[in-house]
């Protein structure tokens, strides 16, 4: 029997090898370790303080671990600047809006094309040739993340003036606008309503379906959680608590003994009784 190929829909696309990060005596991360495979939303869970931000900073480049490593289809990418590390196909958005207020919502979106930008400044500054090309370009590609996440109405209007909501909505946006093949989202819903909070679990799941954009996700909201996730890590106090599929992180024994009573995940103990 033939040996079964392997195609890039089963690549493990990120790895993350026993890291572990101190601040001080303080451990954030101690020697956790899992992969992300490429297609997948994979989420990582945890009370307040269990790492998990910690994580994503040292992904993505912002925190040097003091062990272990990250790899990024094979590359190690632990010691890579993020300024190196976006080029390669990861982008990011933050638990709190860092976008610039008095800017507009479309000027806010093209300076997540800087990346793509290749003229150089005389060119540029005279607004002929390839940078004209390349202007047109990535116009086209902003315009296609304004349509795709209903944003027509605001794209001219200042970010100071749009709502949290909105907000949350453009820097997803701003992140897509680099184009990744690895999204990190840090707290997307984080603050939002009911509705805001369904419209952008739509929006995740088309990144990941439609643009075929593997998504690695920290959310405290458990039900948008096991509702769109492949594959669900649990870090607590630092540590690796449990892995596996939504169903199988609710079921397990640890994981609720670490959440109940935690106001974040009272969650756990409804729908693994």
């Amino acid at each position: 029997m033939p040996e079964e190929k392997v195609t890039p829909e089963t690549q493990v696309l990120l790895e993350a090898e026993s890291v572990s990060l101190s601040f001080g005596g303080v451990n954030a991360l101690l020697s956790v370790g899992f992969q992300v495979e490429r297609g997948d939303i994979y989420s990582i869970i945890g009370p307040n303080g269990a790492g998990k931000s910690s994580m994503f900073n040292v992904i993505s480049g912002l925190y040097r671990p003091q062990r272990g490593r990250i790899l990024y289809k094979g590359q190690d990418i632990t010691h890579l600047p993020p300024y190196k590390i976006a080029p390669l196909g990861i982008a990011r958005s933050f638990q709190n809006v860092e976008l610039f207020k008095g800017m507009t919502v479309i000027d806010n979106l093209m300076l997540g094309r800087h990346i793509h930008m290749k003229a150089g400044l005389f060119s540029g500054g005279l607004f002929f040739g390839k940078a004209q090309k390349e202007e047109l370009h990535h116009r086209a590609v902003v315009e296609d993340i304004i349509d795709f996440l209903e944003i027509e109405h605001i794209r001219k209007k200042p970010v100071s003036m749009l709502s949290y909501g909105l907000q949350k909505r453009l820097e997803l946006g701003r992140a897509l606008a680099l184009e990744p093949e690895l999204l990190l989202l840090d707290e997307p819903m984080a603050g939002m309503n009911l509705e805001e909070t369904e419209d952008m679990a739509r929006f995740i799941l088309d990144i990941n379906q439609e643009r075929d954009t593997t998504v690695l996700l920290i959310e405290h909201d458990m039900g948008v959680v096991m509702d769109i996730s492949d594959k669900v890590t649990v870090l607590n106090f630092g540590e690796l608590l449990a892995s596996g599929t939504p169903q199988e992180v609710q079921e397990n024994p640890l994981v609720i003994s670490a959440y109940l009573g935690d106001e974040d995940s009272v969650f756990l103990a409804g729908r693994a009784g």
